[in-house]
């Protein structure tokens, strides 16, 4: 595995690349570019505070983790949105652009912007790739100038939330199947291009590219890191 590139080189590298094929760089959104608790955590509050979302809501979504093995399984919480059951993407849609702007776009992390930032001015394409809902990762992509988003899409029927979501979940497996599938289409040089991740669902993508970097590491991410020769760093 090649080393990880700063900043400075990451545009010293654009020419040579450009050759091979387009770079891309894949950036997971929780706890990475968005440093903390996850958005969508930090929206089911915002939803309770406005009164959108209640007890009815937060005991189906119990009843729901705790009948899945295993119990209480942060998986089983990713693969149902129980609290969107029965709501209207509409309003949903438009709490999360409120929330997006009073919530997210000021607790990005300075470093990712920058690298961010870096890899627009090395004419990189620019990737968020995220377990978290589309309604709430697309707003934020657009704060940040990013066309291409792969992101959880509830599903809908008669125009409301059934709280399923449509596969393929990008998390995990998932993120490497919608990333490959995209690579494809686009022609993306994918030993030259960079990810950036915290956990173990982002695995699969810092595995696919050249440059991985793993941010912030949780549930185990720090010592992957170190078996497999990842350089790790803290965004703030």
């Amino acid at each position: 595995m090649q080393s990880h590139h700063n900043l400075t080189s990451l545009l010293d590298d654009t020419v040579e690349r450009r050759a091979q094929g387009s770079v891309a760089a894949l950036f997971d959104v929780d706890n990475t570019l968005l440093p903390g608790v996850a958005s969508e955590v930090r929206f089911f509050r915002f939803l309770w505070r406005r009164g959108l979302v209640g007890w009815s809501e937060l005991s189906r979504s119990v009843a729901w983790l705790a009948g899945h093995v295993p119990p209480f399984s942060l998986h089983s919480l990713r693969e149902q949105k129980v609290y969107l059951t029965g709501k209207r993407p509409a309003d949903i849609e438009s709490c999360a652009r409120e929330f997006c702007q009073a919530e997210m776009i000021g607790k990005l992390s300075l470093q990712g912007r920058a690298r961010l930032d870096a890899h627009r001015q090395a004419g990189h394409q620019l990737i968020l790739v995220t377990g978290a809902p589309d309604f709430l990762i697309v707003p934020l992509a657009e704060f940040l100038g990013v066309s291409t988003v792969f992101a959880a899409k509830p599903e809908q029927r008669n125009s409301v939330y059934t709280g399923a979501l449509i596969p393929p979940l990008p998390y995990g497996g998932g993120k490497r199947e919608l990333i490959l599938a995209h690579a494809h289409g686009m022609g993306l040089d994918l030993a030259g291009s960079y990810a950036y991740g915290d956990s173990p669902g982002d695995r699969d993508i810092l595995e696919l590219v050249g440059y991985p970097l793993v941010v912030n590491p949780i549930r185990g991410m720090a010592r992957t890191a170190r078996r497999l020769g990842w350089p790790v760093t803290t965004w703030e």
